[in-house]
């Protein structure tokens, strides 16, 4: 009997000609995030300048949150017959698009359709992003591809908040959106030089979504990724609370605190792709493990020294490097012929995660202050490891009753 081939599989295996592909790939990741972040950095000028609140102009960061959580979830069926090469390239000039509008912008409405057309590339790029590495490596090389292509994260959120603001207040709001354009315009020559064409596989309507929720372990997977997402940001969000209140920082401490958190969290990003060779499931399982006790600590101890802090935090973005790797990966595993499917579905969990993890924060601040963010933090982690031991496969179905088979024999 022969094996059916999966939706992603190649006839032939990828040349080392690709690996620049999935660079482009990596430039689309650190262009499509810089550009979701930089109204952080810009948010006083912005709303100087639009004549709105600094409520008003931070709208343009849930805005782009919501649609890129929609657009994660219909992409696959809204361009199930076109090739990924061209989708992924109308992600870029949609980049492109959404940066123009922004730099451009007289009002709010006009700052919001712009932000609206981020949000539309930011969910599609990042549903089809693991499919897509799946087709330019070769199987064994997914796990390194993935930790190249989520390098960007980390460079783009330490570029937009530090160069954002900085920029900003060299040369305006407006001109460095058109850095950023730049940046795209960039990307988008890159991609085009550098993907290969790819031809969509058989056709995936939106019922596919839910035939692909109710695979075994899927649901436990998606539960673990709000788990661990939602208790990240609760304490993300309140990171610089918890260091100014309890630690006692001043701005120079600060500074270098969350350079550490960023620099660590690049090096996790860069280490997963080894580990994840040797056990997804040990690094499923650890990362969260490493946050929920870093957590449980901060809430405890925090305090106590500020180069104890500093190191924990530290420790923290180290973990958290390799969660998005680690996850996207598991989906490439767990149902690799729907991984475009699967990718749009965590997609949607991490956005919904988000909002959910900075309301469940600042709940908990007002309740019992940010040591209490800390330890809910760490308990929503430990939770979320505890889930990935007892539910959450690491293999499809069929192959997992292979290997029992198998050993039941020996």
């Amino acid at each position: 009997m022969t094996t059916p081939k999966t939706q992603f599989s190649t006839p032939e295996p990828p040349t080392p000609s690709l690996w620049v592909a999935v660079f482009s790939l990596t430039m689309g990741v650190f262009s499509l995030v810089m550009a979701e972040f930089l109204p952080a950095s810009l948010l006083t000028p912005m709303a100087d300048s639009l004549a709105i609140s600094e409520g008003q102009a931070g709208q343009a960061v849930t805005v782009t949150a919501v649609v890129a959580l929609l657009s994660g979830l219909l992409v696959t069926s809204v361009t199930q017959r076109l090739d990924r090469r061209h989708v992924l390239l109308g992600f870029s000039v949609l980049m492109i698009a959404a940066n123009l509008v922004v730099a451009f912008a007289p009002h709010l409405a006009w700052l919001l359709v712009g932000r609206v057309l981020l949000g539309v590339a930011l969910g599609g790029f990042w549903a089809l992003s693991a499919a897509t590495v799946m087709r330019l490596v070769s199987e064994h090389d997914v796990p390194r591809a993935l930790s190249l292509l989520f390098t960007g994260v980390p460079i783009a959120t330490i570029s937009a908040a530090a160069l954002g603001s900085y920029l900003g207040d060299m040369i305006g709001w407006r001109n460095v959106f058109l850095l950023a354009t730049a940046l795209s315009i960039v990307t988008l020559v890159l991609q085009y030089f550098t993907l290969p064409r790819m031809e969509p596989g058989r056709p995936t309507p939106l019922g596919t979504l839910v035939s692909v929720m109710k695979r075994p372990g899927m649901a436990a997977g998606i539960v673990a990724i709000l788990l661990v997402f939602c208790g990240h940001f609760a304490f993300f969000t309140y990171v610089r609370p918890f260091l100014e209140g309890v630690s006692r920082m001043g701005i120079n401490e600060l500074s270098s605190t969350l350079l550490a958190f960023g620099v660590a969290n690049f090096i996790g990003t860069l280490a997963a792709g080894y580990l994840l060779e040797r056990s997804l499931r040990l690094t499923l399982l650890m990362m969260p493990l490493i946050m929920g006790v870093m957590g449980w600590l901060l809430a405890t101890l925090g305090g106590f020294s500020m180069t104890t802090d500093a190191i924990m935090v530290a420790l923290w973005g180290f973990a958290f490097g390799a969660v998005p790797v680690a996850w996207s990966t598991w989906i490439t595993r767990i149902v690799p012929d729907e991984a475009e499917s699967g990718g749009g579905l965590i997609v949607a969990s991490i956005q919904l995660a988000i909002a959910l993890g900075a309301a469940v924060g600042g709940v908990m601040f007002d309740i019992s202050g940010v040591l209490g963010v800390c330890a809910t933090a760490g308990t929503l982690l430990l939770a979320a490891s505890a889930l990935i031991l007892v539910a959450v496969r690491t293999r499809p179905e069929a192959a997992a009753d292979r290997d029992a088979v198998a050993t039941s024999c020996q």
